[in-house]
C-alpha cells in the first residue's frame, strides 16, 4: 500500500504541486497554481459547502430522534421499552436497501439529479416525523427516512474521490462528515430553544418542532442542488459554473492518480466486479481466522469502526438521576442541561477528527497510523465508562463522558482510501464505498437489539464489552498495516 501511495504521489508532481511551506501545510490550495486553486476554491464552495450543509441536516434528525425521546416522545408515543432502539433498527433498514443501488446509480446519471431528488424525499419524510401519532407510525416514517438518506453519505464519499487528488481529500471527507458531528451539536441546543420556546405552539409539543424545522430547511438545499451540484467530472458533461479549461484540468487531475471514469456496462465487466466483489467479501473473513493470510481487508476494518463506538449514554445517565429510587438524593438535571452537557463530547471530538484528517494529508494520505491511534483509544475510554461507578464520583464520570470520542475520526478516512486503492474501476470504486458503509449499517441495525439496549442504559455493560472487542478487533486489522489489495 506504501508503493501505491508514493506512485500517486509522484503521479500528481506534474499536476498537484507538492507542499513546501507552512502555508500549503494549512491549507493545500495555498499553495498550488492560480487554475488549480481558482478550481478548488469552487468544488469547495459548491460540492463541499452542500454536501457539509446536507450531512448537518442529516445528524440533527438523527440527533433529534433521541433528544425528543429524552424531551417527551418517550411518554407522547409510550415508548417505554425497547422502541427507541427499534425504530433506530428499522431506519437502519431502509438506509441499508437503497445505498448500493444509488451509489450505482449515480455512475449512470448525474449527481446533481440524483442527490437533490433524495433530499426532497428525505425532506417530505422528516416533516411527517413530526404527524406520528404511535411508536408504530415512527416506525414507518423512519423507514421512509432512511431510504431517501442511504445514498447521500456514499455518494458524497464516492462524489469527493471523483474530484480531489489524496493530497486533498482526507481532510475534506472529515469535514464532510464531522458537518454532521456539528448537526449532532446543533440539535441539542436546538431541542433545548424548541422545548422551551415552542413546546404547545400551534398544539404541537417542543420535541415535534424539531422535526418540521428539519424537513423545512431542507428543502432549499434540495433546490439549490438542481442549480449548482456538478456533474462527474470525467463523465463528458461539463457542469455550467465550470470554464472548459478548468474542466480539462479537472479530467486531468482525475487521471494522474489513476481515477478511472465511467465504462459501458457488459457482460463481462459486471462477472469482473461482482466476482471481485465476493472474493473481496470472502478475503475479509479470512485474517480472523488465518492471520497469516494478506488479505484485503478494508471494508471489515469499516464495519468495524461503524459499530465500534458506544452508544450516545451521558443523556440517559444524567435523566437517571432524575428517576426514583434517586440514585444521589437532591441531585438532578433539568430538560435543557440533560440536552445541553453532552454537546461537549461533540464538541471535542469535532476538534480532534479534524486534526486526525488535516495530519493524514499532510503525511501523504498515510491512513492507517491514525486508525491505529483512534482504536487504541476508544478502548481506553470504552473501559473506563464500563467499569467506573455511575455515581460515585460524578465530576470524573462526566469527564470521561465528554473525552469518549476523540479516537472515532477513522471512518472518513477509511472510506477515503478506498476511492484511493480502486481508482482504476468507478463502478467498483462505487460499489466498494457504498457495500462498506451498507455492511457497517447491516451490523447497526441488528447488533443494538441485543448489545444496546435502552432498558440497560446507562449502565450498558453489554454494550461496552461489545465495543472493546471491536475496538481490539480494529487494531488487530491494523497492526499489519492494512496490506490492501483491491
Amino acid at each position: 500500500m506504501a508503493s501505491h501511495q508514493q506512485e500517486q504521489g509522484d503521479a500528481t508532481e506534474g499536476i498537484v504541486k507538492p507542499l513546501k511551506s507552512w502555508k500549503g501545510y494549512l491549507w493545500d490550495t495555498w499553495e498550488l497554481p492560480h487554475d488549480q486553486r481558482w478550481l478548488l476554491f469552487k468544488l469547495d464552495a459548491f460540492v463541499l459547502t452542500f454536501a457539509s450543509i446536507g450531512y448537518f441536516l442529516k445528524n440533527i434528525d438523527l440527533t433529534n430522534v433521541s433528544n425528543a425521546y429524552l424531551s417527551g416522545m418517550e411518554e407522547d408515543l409510550a415508548m417505554y421499552g425497547d422502541q427507541l432502539v427499534t425504530s433506530t433498527s428499522i431506519w437502519t433498514v431502509g438506509y441499508v436497501i437503497g445505498q448500493i443501488p444509488s451509489n450505482l446509480l449515480l455512475t449512470r446519471l448525474s449527481p446533481r439529479w440524483v442527490i437533490p431528488s433524495l433530499e426532497v424525499g428525505w425532506g417530505i419524510a422528516t416533516i411527517c416525523t413530526s404527524t406520528v401519532k404511535s411508536y408504530k407510525s415512527l416506525y414507518v416514517v423512519r423507514f421512509l427516512v432512511g431510504l431517501f438518506e442511504s445514498g447521500f453519505y456514499p455518494g458524497i464519499h464516492y462524489l469527493l474521490g471523483s474530484w480531489y487528488t489524496p493530497r486533498e481529500i482526507g481532510k475534506r471527507a472529515m469535514i464532510f462528515w464531522l458537518a454532521g458531528s456539528v448537526g449532532s451539536l446543533f440539535s441539542g441546543f436546538l431541542q433545548a430553544a424548541a422545548y422551551t420556546n415552542l413546546d404547545g405552539v400551534d398544539g404541537h409539543a417542543g420535541w415535534r418542532w424539531l422535526f418540521i424545522i428539519d424537513g423545512i430547511i431542507t428543502l432549499p438545499l434540495a433546490v439549490a442542488g438542481y442549480i449548482f451540484f456538478p456533474n462527474l467530472p470525467q463523465s463528458g458533461n461539463q457542469t455550467w459554473w465550470i470554464s472548459e479549461e478548468e474542466h480539462r484540468l479537472a479530467v486531468k487531475r482525475m487521471e494522474a492518480v489513476g481515477r478511472a471514469g465511467k465504462e459501458p456496462w457488459s457482460k463481462a465487466k459486471a462477472k469482473r466486479i461482482f466476482l471481485s466483489w465476493h472474493t473481496y467479501l470472502l478475503r475479509e473473513i479470512g485474517p480472523i481466522f488465518m492471520p497469516m493470510v494478506n488479505a484485503n481487508q478494508l471494508a471489515l476494518a469499516y464495519v468495524i469502526w461503524n459499530n465500534g463506538l458506544p452508544q450516545a449514554a451521558m443523556g440517559y445517565w444524567l435523566k437517571s438521576f432524575n428517576d426514583a429510587p434517586y440514585p444521589v438524593p437532591g441531585k438532578s438535571y433539568t430538560v435543557p442541561q440533560i440536552n445541553d452537557l453532552p454537546l461537549v463530547t461533540i464538541a471535542l471530538f469535532i476538534f480532534v477528527s479534524f486534526f486526525w484528517g488535516w495530519l493524514s494529508d499532510i503525511f501523504g494520505g498515510a491512513r492507517w497510523p491514525f486508525i491505529h491511534i483512534g482504536a487504541v483509544v476508544t478502548f481506553i475510554f470504552c473501559l473506563l465508562m464500563r467499569q467506573m461507578p455511575l455515581y460515585t464520583n460524578i465530576p470524573g464520570r462526566m469527564a470521561v463522558y465528554w473525552l469518549s470520542e476523540i479516537g472515532w475520526g477513522a471512518g472518513p478516512l477509511i472510506l477515503s482510501w478506498i476511492n484511493e486503492i480502486c481508482s482504476a474501476d468507478t463502478e467498483k470504486r462505487a460499489l466498494i464505498v457504498a457495500m462498506a458503509n451498507d455492511l457497517a449499517y447491516v451490523v447497526q441495525a441488528i447488533a443494538p437489539n441485543f448489545v444496546w439496549k435502552t432498558v440497560d442504559f446507562p449502565a450498558a455493560k453489554k454494550g461496552y464489552l461489545f465495543c472493546l472487542v471491536l475496538q481490539i478487533l480494529l487494531s488487530k486489522l491494523d497492526s499489519t498495516h492494512l496490506q490492501f489489495i483491491c
